[in-house]
C-alpha cells in the first residue's frame, strides 16, 4: 500500500494555494451570472469501433449531432442537423440523444419533463441516419425509451405500462394493461425504488432481444402522501405512495414477456412478498436473468439466476453482514456462463472479486486497507479489470487494471488527486476527468496504458477568472473528533492573521457513506465558502464517523443510532478549533442541507454551548418521517429501535436551543417532507424558544429555480453576518 500524502496532525500541513487577486465575489457571480462555471465535455458518446464519438454541437441556434476522431478530435461527419433534419415541419430541440447499437438510428429526446429525482418525460423521435427522415415515437411524452440490441424495436412506459414499438411496421404492442397511478407501475420504479435504489428504468431487454423483463410494482396498500402546490385559487393537491419507516412498502414481481409470442411469466423470487429486488440484470446468456433478492433488513442479498422459458430460479451467490448492504451495479457477467465479477465488503472493505458460482471459487482481485470506488470496465478478451479506488488515499481516487486471477495490478493515473474515469467503447481509451482541490478539473483522453493521448476541455478560462479573485488559502487537514482523527479541510480569509480572532463557520453533509473531504476541485459549496472567507469568516469542513472510503468499520459505527456519533464529532471538532489562538471560540456556527440539516439541527441543540448559530436546509428532523429503504437500512424500523430514532431526533431535543437557528425548507419537497420542518417548528413554538424560518413555495427539495437560489443564498449569507 502507498504511503499517504496527507497523514500528519498539524493543522496547516498542507497548504493549498488557488489564487491572489483582489476582486470581491458576490451572490450574483454564484447564482445570476455563473461567473466560475466549470466546463466538462458534455454530450461526448464513444462509438463502438473504439476510434470515434459523437458529440451535439451548438452553432447559431442550430443542433448538430457529429462524429469526431477519438485520438485527434478532427470532426469526420455529420449525423444529424435539426435545421435541416425535422419531425415534419417541427424542429426538434434536443436534451439527449441515443444511438442504436448498430448505430444506424438514434433517438431523439425532447422537452424533458421531470417526475422525481430520475424518472423524466421526453417527446421521443426516432431518426434514421441513413434516410434522413424523423418520426415521432408517439404522440405523447414517455419514459425511458429504449432500443432493442438489434435496433428494430424501441421500448418504452406510458400512463404506468410497458409498450414496445416494432420501427418497421410502426406497429405499437401494448405489453401490459393494468398501470394505473398510484396502483400498479409496470417498467418504471415506484418513488422509494428510485431514489433509494438509484434507478428509474424497471425493464430491460435480454441480449438477442427475444425478451423484455420488468418490474410490476403493486403499490395498492402502501400509505400516501399529499402535497399541496400552490398554483392557483385553490391548492392543487399532489398525491402520491411514499412508504415511511415501518410502512408497507410495494408488492413487487418481475416478469418476463417474451416478444416472439406475447406470453408473460413470474421469476421465481417465493413467497415473502415485504421484501427487496434491487436489481435485475440479464447475464450474457440471452435465456437466463439474474434478479437480486434482498431482505427487508437489508443484510442479507441473494442473486437468483432465472430461467427466462419458465422463471424457475437458482441461487448463484448470497452475502450476509451484520449490519447492512449496499447496493450498486458493480457486477459484470462473464461468457462463460458461470461466473462475474462482482464487488462485496467480506474483507472490512469495499474490494472486487471474480467469482465462479460453477467451482465455486472466490479471487480476490484487489486486495488491501483501501476502499474500491468503482468497477468502471471489464475487458473480457484481454481478461482486464478497469476501476478506480483509494487506495493512496481515503482522499484520492486512481485508476488501476489487474487480470482476472488478481494479478499484474497497476496503476494508470498515477498524479495526486482525483480521477474520475469513463470508459469508451473496446477499452482502448479512457476519459479522465481530473482534478486536484486547487486544480480546476482537465478532461484528459488516455489510452489503456494510461498515457494522456490529449485533453478534451482544460478549464483554462475558470483558471484565468479565479486569478482575478482574492481567494482564501485552502489546507486539507486531519483534527481530532470524538473518538479519532478526522479528515478536514479549512479556507482561511484573504490576508489571514494569525494573530487575529476569527469566527468560524463549519459545514458538513455526514450521512453513511458520503464524503465531502477530498482532494478534488470545486468542493461543496465552494464559491459560497470563499465568498464568506472574503468576509472574515473560517471555513471549515470535517467528515466525521461513518462517511466512506474508510472502511466498513467506520462507516458501519453509526448503524442503529443515526445521528449521535456523527453528531459528536462535530461537536468535537468545534472545541477543537476553538482551542485555536486565531479562533473565536464564541462565534463557531455550522450549517448543512438534507442529512446535513438534520446534523446542523443536532448539534446546535446538543451542543449549545459549542455553537452561537446555525442554518438547516431542507432537514430530516425526526429519522419516523423518512421512507423506509433508505432509514431501516441504517435504523431498522422504530418498532425494533424506538430509542435510536427518538434519542437523536431535533424534533425531540428542541427545548435545547440556545443559539441562533434558521430553519430553511422547499414546501414541495417530495424527498424529505415539509412536514420535517412543520414538527420542529412545532416542537420549537412548543418549548417556547426564538428561532428563524424561511419557506419556499412549490420547491422541491433542491430548492432552485428562478430567482430561488439567488434568494435562498442571499438570506443564509445576511443571517451569518448577523449572527455569527
Amino acid at each position: 500500500m502507498r504511503k499517504n500524502f496527507w497523514l500528519t496532525v498539524a493543522l496547516f500541513s498542507t497548504q493549498l494555494v488557488l489564487a491572489q487577486g483582489t476582486k470581491q465575489i458576490t451572490i450574483d457571480d454564484l447564482y445570476k451570472n455563473n461567473t466560475f462555471s466549470v466546463k466538462n465535455v458534455p454530450g461526448f458518446n464513444a462509438m463502438r469501433d473504439g476510434d470515434y464519438y459523437t458529440q451535439i454541437d451548438n452553432e447559431e441556434g442550430r443542433q448538430l449531432i457529429r462524429v469526431y476522431n477519438l485520438e485527434t478530435g478532427k470532426q469526420e461527419q455529420t449525423l444529424f442537423d435539426n435545421s435541416t433534419q425535422k419531425a415534419g415541419s417541427a424542429i426538434v430541440n434536443i436534451d439527449e440523444y441515443i444511438l442504436s447499437r448498430d448505430e444506424q438510428k438514434m433517438l431523439l429526446l425532447s422537452d424533458a419533463e421531470n417526475i422525481y429525482r430520475r424518472s423524466v418525460l421526453h417527446h421521443v423521435y426516432v431518426y434514421g441516419i441513413e434516410s434522413g427522415v424523423v418520426k415521432p415515437l408517439d404522440n405523447d411524452k414517455v419514459l425511458h425509451a429504449t432500443f432493442s440490441p438489434d435496433g428494430k424495436k424501441v421500448a418504452f412506459v406510458k400512463n404506468n405500462n410497458l409498450y414496445y414499438k416494432d420501427l418497421a411496421t410502426d406497429k405499437v404492442v401494448q405489453v401490459t394493461t393494468d398501470g394505473e397511478k398510484n396502483k400498479i407501475i409496470n417498467g418504471n420504479c415506484d418513488w422509494v425504488y428510485e431514489e433509494e435504489f438509484g434507478f428509474s428504468r424497471a425493464f430491460d431487454w435480454s441480449k438477442d432481444g427475444n425478451y423484455l423483463s420488468y418490474y410490476r410494482f403493486d403499490e395498492s396498500a402502501v400509505p400516501e402522501y399529499t402535497i399541496a402546490k400552490y398554483t392557483g385559487l385553490y391548492p392543487e393537491q399532489y398525491t402520491y405512495k411514499y412508504p415511511k419507516t415501518g410502512e408497507r412498502n410495494s408488492v413487487v414481481q418481475i416478469k418476463i414477456y417474451d416478444v416472439r409470442n406475447g406470453s408473460t411469466i413470474n421469476a421465481n423470487t417465493g413467497t415473502e412478498t415485504d421484501q427487496y429486488i434491487p436489481r435485475i440484470k440479464w447475464t450474457e446468456d440471452p435465456s437466463k436473468l439474474c434478479v437480486y433478492r434482498m431482505n427487508r433488513l437489508q443484510n442479507n442479498l441473494e442473486l437468483l439466476l432465472t430461467s427466462a422459458a419458465d422463471g424457475s430460479t437458482t441461487t448463484i451467490y448470497s452475502d450476509n453482514n451484520k449490519s447492512y448492504i449496499t447496493i450498486d451495479d458493480e457486477i459484470t457477467f462473464l461468457p462463460d456462463g458461470h461466473s462475474m465479477i462482482i464487488r462485496n465488503e467480506k474483507a472490512a472493505y469495499s474490494h472486487l472479486f471474480h467469482w465462479d458460482w460453477k467451482i465455486p471459487k472466490l479471487i480476490d482481485l484487489t486486495e488491501g486497507l483501501f476502499d474500491v470506488d468503482a468497477l468502471v470496465a471489464v475487458d473480457v478478451k484481454r481478461e482486464l479489470v478497469y476501476y478506480t479506488a483509494a487506495e493512496n488515499s481515503p482522499l484520492e481516487r486512481n485508476l488501476y487494471v489487474v487480470n482476472f486471477k488478481g494479478k499484474k495490478d497497476r496503476c494508470l493515473t498515477p498524479e495526486r488527486g482525483t480521477h474520475a474515469i469513463t470508459p469508451c467503447e473496446g477499452n482502448n481509451f479512457f476519459i479522465d476527468k481530473y482534478s486536484q482541490i486547487n486544480k480546476v478539473p482537465v478532461y484528459y483522453l488516455r489510452n489503456a496504458n494510461g498515457k494522456i493521448i490529449r485533453t478534451l476541455e482544460d478549464n483554462k478560462a475558470l483558471d484565468n477568472k479565479l486569478k482575478e479573485y482574492a481567494l482564501g488559502d485552502i489546507r486539507i487537514m486531519k483534527i481530532k473528533g470524538a473518538d479519532e482523527m478526522l479528515n478536514a479541510w479549512m479556507i482561511t480569509p484573504p490576508g489571514f492573521d494569525s494573530s487575529k480572532k476569527y469566527p468560524v463557520l463549519m459545514y458538513q453533509y455526514s450521512g453513511p457513506g458520503s464524503q465531502e473531504v477530498a482532494d478534488r476541485f470545486p468542493l461543496g459549496n465552494y464559491f459560497w465558502h470563499q465568498m464568506l472567507a472574503q468576509k472574515g469568516y473560517i471555513v471549515v469542513c470535517a467528515d466525521g464517523t461513518g462517511t466512506g472510503f474508510r472502511g466498513e468499520e467506520f462507516r458501519k459505527k453509526t448503524y442503529l443510532q443515526l445521528g449521535k456519533a456523527e453528531s459528536d464529532d462535530q461537536i468535537a471538532v468545534a472545541k477543537e478549533l476553538g482551542k485555536l489562538s486565531y479562533v473565536d471560540k464564541a462565534r463557531i456556527g455550522i450549517w448543512g442541507w438534507s442529512y446535513g440539516g438534520f446534523m446542523s439541527s443536532t448539534c446546535i441543540m446538543k451542543g449549545n454551548d459549542v455553537f452561537k448559530t446555525a442554518i438547516a436546509v431542507a432537514p430530516v428532523t425526526n429519522w419516523r418521517y423518512y421512507d423506509n429503504i433508505y432509514t431501516e437500512r441504517y435504523m431498522r424500523t422504530p418498532q425494533e429501535n424506538p430509542s435510536g430514532y427518538d434519542e437523536n431526533a431535533p424534533e425531540k431535543m428542541a427545548d435545547k436551543l440556545k443559539g441562533n437557528f434558521l430553519l430553511i425548507h422547499g414546501t414541495a419537497d417530495d424527498n424529505v417532507h415539509f412536514q420535517n420542518a412543520v414538527m420542529l417548528t412545532s416542537a420549537l413554538i412548543r418549548a417556547d424558544k426564538d428561532f428563524e424560518s424561511e419557506y419556499y413555495p412549490d420547491k422541491a427539495h433542491g430548492i432552485s429555480g428562478g430567482n430561488t437560489r439567488h434568494q435562498l443564498y442571499k438570506r443564509m449569507t445576511n443571517f451569518i453576518l448577523k449572527n455569527l
